[in-house]
């Protein structure tokens, strides 16, 4: 099984609990405004590799990932979009031994979803926006998707961390996040809110790849907006634990 590779991290460190070993997989079906790794859009892009291949890199740092309850994280691009070699890799990692976590827009759902989910640990499930216009005003695409994918991962009981990233002007309109919070208050596997605040980083590859950035006048968010973001976020979530429900 061969799957089509951005790039790799050794020991990542805030993509998933512990030390891990991190694959970037081409393609992607969002577009989205803020996009930090738009050279991972094209799915014909990057490198062929081999599940073997992939596995037996991954092992060369198992002392790692065990010390530090660290594991492997498929992220992308989008890895749903190469579904049976997300399966094909999680299924060699489990009988390994090998944590797994699975980082994702959930805006596409492959064939075999309940499958990949049978041997996937953790999901990191990034949302992009509550309001389904605002979202595919961002992305190009609607939220329907995600905002099922999140229910379908509470169903079934799979840890969630959510991400969101904070963009002045895009996502982050207080009202939006009160409303973002009142929906991830109705999920009982959220173990973690992130917010992920935009940065400047990426933008030299949109004017290498000739692409159109529309946030060239953008500044990052500042340190108290993250918090309130944050707390907007999580309010309910909190509430809800002291009400015990």
């Amino acid at each position: 099984m061969l799957g089509r590779i951005h790039s790799v991290e050794s020991c990542g460190t805030v993509d998933g609990p512990g030390l891990r070993f991190i694959v970037f997989l081409q393609g992607c079906v969002l577009r989205c405004a803020y996009c930090h790794n738009p050279d991972t859009w094209k799915l014909n892009g990057g490198i062929e590799k081999s599940v073997e291949e992939l596995l037996e890199e991954a092992k060369g740092y198992l002392p790692y990932m065990k010390f530090s309850n660290g594991g492997v994280t498929l992220s992308g691009g989008e890895p749903l979009l190469q579904p049976d070699f997300v399966l094909e890799f999680f299924r060699k990692c489990k009988e390994a031994g090998i944590h797994t976590t699975l980082d994702t827009s959930g805006s596409v759902k492959p064939g075999n979803l309940e499958e990949i989910l049978e041997v996937t640990d953790l999901v990191l499930l990034d949302i992009k926006h509550i309001k389904e216009e605002k979202h595919k005003q961002i992305t190009g695409m609607s939220n329907n998707n995600t905002l099922n994918f999140a229910k379908l991962l509470n169903d079934k009981g799979i840890p969630v961390w959510i991400r969101h990233v904070l963009v002045p002007g895009l996502s982050n309109d207080k009202q939006d996040l009160t409303d973002l919070g009142a929906f991830l208050a109705t999920l009982s596997n959220v173990e973690k809110v992130e917010i992920l605040p935009y940065h400047k980083m990426g933008e030299y590859k949109w004017e290498q790849l000739g692409l159109t950035n529309t946030l060239i006048g953008v500044k990052p968010p500042k340190q108290e907006e993250v918090d309130e973001a944050y707390r907007l976020l999580t309010k309910k979530q909190e509430t809800c634990q002291e009400c015990g429900l």
